[in-house]
Formats: structure tokens, C-alpha cells, sequence
């Protein structure tokens, strides 16, 4: 299964014409094959985002010759968001990737994906969810190499793809709470959609005043963008079959390309990490999870190693 670079869903809260002139510009400017679409982290957005921007959307990605595909929510709780999801589940048009097991119920073993935020850890568990319909598997960013290595082999076994995320915000944990509403004095009912006010998230300080975590809604993020460009041909050879980059408001267009360019062999490790270097992302870059140690560490490989 030759590697391919997707672009994972928009956790954040754009405006309806940033989402809109983000995705015209992925479908005529990035090499990504597949793309990721749908509100993830709350329901009460996708109003903001509704079908008929979906559709086209969808629609104009497929036309530049983009695979899509459908996210589903990370919680499910209200009869809404059942409804919605039993929704996608019965669409036959775009695979589905579930991020929730309440999305099981109405998939009755039909082909689908298994987004991150479901937290396959282990091979039982992948083998299960392939007996299920699942025939492909977002694994966590939190997973050391050791674990890429064992999901990796299974997959491969099995026959499915295996997509790890290599650059972007990595998410840490979901709680039935908004944290953006709390932290503006607001309620989860009547939260004014704060969130839209942080098109990469709100950055939370530790009592010192140095930059920790990212709230997103009622998601914590690490404030690092996760960056495993160094380890691409390494995962390569563990049996990733697919590099996710998630969508920020830096430019995409450039981070996606020098992405390809390097899972290509196009350019070197070295050359992609100083040109991702000079896009100005203020946040430092991190791959502590992927090496072992904590999240927020940056290891570094050897030139040697690189070569």
C-alpha cells in the first residue's frame, strides 16, 4: 500500500468563509489525497457549517481529484447528535470515520474508518473493530514508537490502513464540559460560541505564565505542534500507510507540500525541517509521545540518522 499524505478534520470553531476559502485552496493547491470533513468536537457548530457547505465543499475537493471523508462527533449524548450520526452512518456516497463507539449501532458492519479519537491502543482491539466492518485505523498521537511498531505489523496483517498524525496540535483529552465557555463565565448551553474567537485554540498558562495546554470547546490540545517529519520513513517501515497533517491557520498549503515533498523523497528530512522552520509558527514543535517520553519534549535525530 503505497504512503499517502490526508488532511485530518477542523477541530476549530473558522467562520463559514475561512472554512470555505481553506478548502478551495486545499483542493487546488495541496498534493493531500484524502481529506477529513465534519465537526468533530461540537454540535452545536455544524449549523455554522451545515450540509449545503458540506456538500459543496465535498464536492469541489472530489472534483480536484481529493478523497473525502466524513469525521464524526467525538461525544454523543443528545437525541440530536444521534440523529446526525445516524445520519451519516446510513449514507452511502463517503466513507465515515468514527470517532465514537455510539457510531457502531447503526453501521451494522459496513465499511468504515476508525478516527483517533476512538483510542485503538492495541491489536485485540483493531482486530475486533475489523471484525466489525472497520478497514482502516487512526491511531492516537500519544503512542510511542513501540506500539506504532505492534498496530503497524497487525494492520498489515489484517489488511488495513494505519494513519498516524505527523504534524499539528495533538488532542489530549474530551470532557462532557466546555472549558472556552467556563473560562469566559459562560454556560455549555449558552457559551455565545467563544471558541470562534480562537482559530487554533485558546492557549491556557500554567500560575507562572508560561504556555502549557490549548482549550478547543470542550477538547484539551498540547500547545506544541506535533512534527514527526524526522520520523516519516521510520514509520514507513513500521507499516504507516497514511501521514495525517491537521488544519491550522498557518499555511497549510506549504506545510502540506513540504510533507509530500519529504514522504516522496523529493527533499530531504534535513530540508523539510528548516523550511517548516520559517512559516512562522510562534508554538514550538514537539515529538516527545512518538520517542518515548513526555509529550512535550522535542528529540532530535542525528544527521547520520536523517540520512
Amino acid at each position: 500500500m503505497a504512503a499517502e499524505l490526508t488532511l485530518g478534520p477542523n477541530l476549530f470553531h473558522w467562520p463559514a468563509e475561512m472554512k470555505l476559502d481553506f478548502y478551495n485552496r486545499i483542493a487546488d493547491e495541496s498534493p493531500v489525497s484524502t481529506v477529513y470533513l465534519g465537526e468533530v468536537i461540537c454540535s452545536k457548530r455544524t449549523p455554522f457549517f451545515d450540509d449545503h457547505h458540506m456538500d459543496k465543499v465535498a464536492e469541489r475537493l472530489e472534483r480536484a481529484g481529493k478523497k473525502v471523508v466524513f469525521s464524526s462527533f467525538s461525544e454523543v449524548v443528545i437525541k440530536r447528535e444521534r440523529n446526525l450520526l445516524r445520519q451519516w452512518a446510513e449514507q452511502e456516497s463517503r466513507d465515515l470515520e468514527v470517532n465514537n463507539t455510539a457510531a457502531l449501532l447503526y453501521l451494522k458492519n459496513k465499511p468504515h474508518r476508525i478516527g483517533a479519537l476512538l483510542n485503538v491502543y492495541n491489536e485485540d482491539t483493531m482486530a475486533y473493530l475489523h471484525e466489525q466492518g472497520a478497514n482502516h485505523f487512526a491511531l492516537l498521537p500519544e503512542l510511542p514508537r513501540k506500539a506504532v511498531a505492534e498496530l503497524g505489523k497487525k494492520a498489515g496483517e489484517l489488511g488495513v490502513g494505519v494513519e498516524v498524525q505527523v504534524f499539528g496540535r495533538a488532542s489530549l483529552a474530551l470532557s462532557a464540559r466546555c472549558y472556552h465557555a467556563r473560562a469566559h463565565a459562560r454556560t455549555k448551553d449558552n457559551c455565545q460560541f467563544v471558541c470562534g474567537e480562537d482559530c487554533d485554540g485558546m492557549i491556557l498558562n500554567t500560575m507562572d505564565e508560561k504556555p502549557f495546554l490549548v482549550v478547543n470547546g470542550i477538547q484539551t490540545l498540547s500547545y506544541g505542534y506535533l512534527d514527526l517529519l524526522p520520523d516519516i520513513a521510520d514509520m514507513k517501515a513500521l507499516g504507516v500507510t497514511h501521514f495525517r497533517v491537521m488544519p491550522h491557520s498557518c499555511d497549510m498549503i506549504a506545510v502540506t507540500r513540504l510533507f509530500d515533498d519529504v514522504l516522496a523523497e523529493r527533499i530531504g528530512v534535513e530540508e523539510g525541517e528548516a523550511k517548516l522552520r520559517e512559516l512562522g509558527i510562534e508554538a514550538p514543535f514537539v515529538n516527545g509521545f512518538y520517542h518515548g517520553k513526555a509529550g512535550h519534549d522535542w528529540t532530535a535525530r542525528a544527521a547520520a540518522e536523517l540520512a
